[in-house]
């Protein structure tokens, strides 16, 4: 399927002159979500889907999918971040801020298109069910996809030349970097770009010119790979959109320092004379830290970006508003101020607020777009500066029940103490899934709860799933676990654990009939 694109442009969008042609803009009356209707969906990342390649994928399970969320009358599904995963396969740290992970191209559609001989499919490997096994999916995946590119450029190129030609157009703009930088770092054994040769490393002209004529079909290999995979994504969201199913992103605020956004573009960040980051992320010290979290991002320098006219946010911005209906921004008060670590500090301890640019960010994507259709994520250290950015731009926020239950009455992720202008969650990726959390409670905490909740276990569970869609919260979020009453053994991801993240699966068996029907009753009980 073509990709969709908007014959309308913006002459003085700011990332027009860097990028050296015109970003299409997609004006709010051609979007079709629904903002202010009572509504709920299902956190489900895409890698979390069933199906035989051992990771979920773009093709039959997500539509399938969707089918489900339309049968139970969900209006949102919300997903992760979808960028190519490097170390820990956490969608958090990504070596794009663009790209798409070339592991959720489903193969079938690439068999069904004739880019795969259906005998290199007959015989898949075994892989877990219930979790991803990331380096056996990609040892057996991308000599396939290679393949495909090789009947692509050999045999099929007739079948898809103007529509390759028009995507290369479209997204030269990142795609080059993002294709040259991918193809440096296979080609210099995978490691951090600031080990790589001085004159790639530095994008002196010369080297990168050597590098391109050296590396080209691997450049043009992952080019195809992108192709695909927004091929086949838009595919996705054109099928979820038809059936009333709203796809909900998800923008990092920071990247990956081993990223094609770094190495391209190292002038917006906070580094020294060797590329080195001099400033991390992070979080300082709080109740469920006394060191606080150190991320060791670089930072981004937002003077720098002012003298750009903001162009790099503003081109991740409109992108991810064009790939997704809705989109969340994680960290969202790091929009407002962010906390800065010097670089080597061993805990975030050491760090400081840094004022950022979000009011003049987020003033200049409306005056293109109109009312915007972000969530902010505003967990954590919170201060009325960052809700007085979220106000100022009508932003939902978000509510946890998790967090709810203290010995505060005030705590203000208790239903009765928040508006409508909010997303309420049971839980969110960080968290356990509910029914583990439920079960992990004592002392005070769970004391509190069990003001509010009169069964336990299952019981619980399903006493706050009715809490949270009957919330006075515009929209309701359910994490798929909760549906399915999965305990700990499903959590998505523990912060501040370098591995065994992000890999948990779910079987269509895991699925019962009475979770469905609770699920559509509590829908239609409180109108969402």
């Amino acid at each position: 399927m073509p990709l969709p694109i908007s014959p309308i442009c913006a002459t003085d969008w700011p990332c027009n002159a860097l990028y050296g042609k015109q970003l299409i803009i997609c004006p709010l009356s051609e979007r079709n979500s629904k903002m202010n209707k009572r509504k709920s969906g299902i956190l489900l990342h895409i890698t979390s889907l069933p199906g035989k390649e051992g990771i979920g994928t773009l093709g039959a399970e997500a539509v399938k999918f969707v089918d489900f969320l339309k049968e139970t009358g969900q209006k949102i599904w919300q997903i992760l971040p979808l960028g190519p995963v490097g170390y820990g396969n956490s969608p958090y740290q990504c070596y794009s801020a663009f790209a798409g992970n070339p592991l959720l191209i489903d193969l079938q559609v690439l068999s069904q298109e004739g880019l795969i001989p259906n005998e290199d499919l007959a015989a898949v490997p075994r892989f877990p069910a219930k979790e991803v096994s990331f380096d056996k999916v990609e040892r057996w995946k991308m000599p396939l996809l290679r393949k495909a590119f090789q009947v692509f450029r050999d045999r099929n190129f007739e079948r898809y030349r103007d529509e390759y030609g028009r995507f290369l157009d479209e997204h030269n703009w990142w795609l080059g970097d993002y294709a040259l930088f991918m193809a440096a770092k296979q080609h210099f054994n995978n490691d951090d770009w600031h080990l790589w040769p001085r004159p790639v490393k530095f994008r002196e002209e010369a080297g990168l010119n050597d590098l391109k004529q050296e590396l080209a079909e691997e450049i043009e290999f992952r080019k195809f790979l992108q192709f695909v995979f927004f091929r086949q994504w838009h595919a996705l969201k054109a099928y979820a959109n038809d059936n009333g199913v709203e796809i909900l992103g998800d923008v990092p605020l920071y990247v990956s320092g081993d990223s094609a956004d770094v190495w391209a573009n190292t002038d917006i960040f906070v580094l020294d004379e060797n590329l080195q980051p001099t400033e991390v992320g992070g979080v300082p010290p709080d109740y469920f830290s006394e060191t606080g979290q150190l991320w060791g991002n670089p930072v981004f320098d937002w003077e720098r970006l002012q003298k750009r006219g903001y162009d790099w946010w503003a081109a991740r911005l409109h992108f991810n508003l064009r790939m997704f209906n809705l989109v969340r921004i994680d960290h969202f008060r790091g929009l407002e101020s962010f906390w800065s670590v010097p670089a080597g500090e061993q805990t975030a301890i050491n760090g400081e607020w840094i004022p950022a640019h979000g009011h003049n960010l987020l003033s200049l994507i409306k005056s293109h777009l109109g009312k915007l259709l972000f969530i902010a994520e505003d967990l954590g250290i919170i201060t009325p500066e960052v809700d007085k950015l979220r106000e100022d731009f009508g932003l939902p926020g978000m509510k946890v029940l998790q967090f709810a239950f203290t010995t505060d009455a005030e705590n203000k992720d208790l239903p009765h103490n928040y508006g409508k202008n909010f997303v309420v969650y049971t839980g969110t990726h960080d968290n356990n899934t509910t029914l583990g959390w439920l079960n992990a409670l004592e002392g005070e905490e769970k004391r509190c709860v069990k003001q509010y909740l009169k069964g336990e276990g299952k019981e619980a569970l399903a006493e706050l799933l009715e809490m949270a869609l009957a919330s006075v919260a515009r929209t309701a979020v359910v994490p798929m676990q909760d549906v399915l009453e999965l305990g700990e053994e499903a959590r998505m991801n523990t912060p501040g654990t370098p591995s065994g993240n992000w890999a948990w699966r779910f079987r269509w068996s895991d699925l019962k009939t009475h979770q469905r029907r609770l699920l559509k009753s509590l829908i239609e009980k409180y109108n969402r």
